[in-house]
């Protein structure tokens, strides 16, 4: 578990305090309480400021000041993209193989390969898989995200989108286990349950409240959870192999969010009246 804490970049974890508590007072925390917070996370002042520059280059953080204080602010792309990992974290798709599918179709030039490859990264992130060279598929439920993705990363001058159904001839099953690595995901969701089972149970055997360290596990718990829903496509259930835990997965998840999301709420709360 110590292991997975310190592998959890610094820029990591200022998004996900961003995400998970700075929009609900407008956007903004202070430079100080910010670098009070990373502090119950491990991470020292000067790993603060220079993932604060560095999300700045990327335009997901500005500077402003507010009542006197020096801080930062979501920026409007940043805010839509914590939107669209709302709907990906703390949702789940309800698919069925009678859906179909979303084909994405792309032909990037060489002299362009640089966002070739963005591209890839960026299907990849979203959960598609690799039916053929050039043509990336997944459940027909990621299509508005597909969509909205591409429209803002302006790569639809190279992209068309399909919606599809597979009528012959393979067996999907046995596709899917072609289109996607789903051992590797397995892996991972392993990985997730044997970190934080140990952390939840620990919780609930907790007689007395701590609000800074529930802040800290569920800061660690929700960073080291929400690249998971963009990895998997959430595939119909009858297409997932044997002994999947993705769901028991997102179930610890959910009950890690209703343990710890209140008292880590109150601790950012206490800190930024500071």
């Amino acid at each position: 578990m110590d292991e997975q804490r310190s592998a959890l970049k610094p820029r990591a974890l200022i998004v996900t305090t961003y995400g998970a508590f700075a929009r609900d007072a407008g956007g903004w925390l202070s430079v100080a309480s910010l670098i009070r917070l990373m502090a119950e996370l491990g991470v020292d002042e000067p790993s603060v400021r220079s993932s604060i520059s560095r999300l700045k280059r990327r335009g997901m953080l500005a500077a402003a000041s507010v009542d006197g204080s020096a801080g930062y602010e979501l920026s409007a792309r940043a805010r839509d993209i914590l939107v669209e990992g709302d709907r990906r974290i703390f949702q789940r798709p309800d698919s069925h193989v009678s859906d179909g599918w979303v084909l994405v179709i792309y032909s990037v030039p060489e002299s362009e390969r640089d966002r070739r490859h963005i591209l890839r990264s960026k299907l990849t992130w979203l959960g598609f898989g690799t039916a053929a060279p050039g043509v990336w598929i997944a459940p027909a439920h990621l299509y508005d995200e597909a969509r909205d993705t591409l429209e803002r990363l302006e790569m639809t001058p190279y992209v068309d989108l399909f919606r599809a159904d597979h009528l012959a001839f393979a067996d999907v099953r046995a596709c899917v286990e072609t289109w996607w690595n789903l051992d590797a995901l397995q892996r991972m969701y392993d990985e997730f349950l044997t970190a934080w089972r140990p952390v939840l149970a620990g919780w609930r055997r907790r007689r007395s409240p701590d609000d800074g360290r529930a802040f800290a596990d569920y800061v660690r718990a929700l960073t080291d959870w929400r690249r998971l829903p963009f990895l998997d496509p959430g595939l119909p259930a009858s297409l997932l192999p044997k002994g999947w835990h993705g769901t028991r997965a997102a179930d610890l998840f959910d009950a890690i969010e209703h343990t710890l999301h209140a008292p880590a709420q109150r601790h950012v709360r206490e800190v930024t009246a500071g």
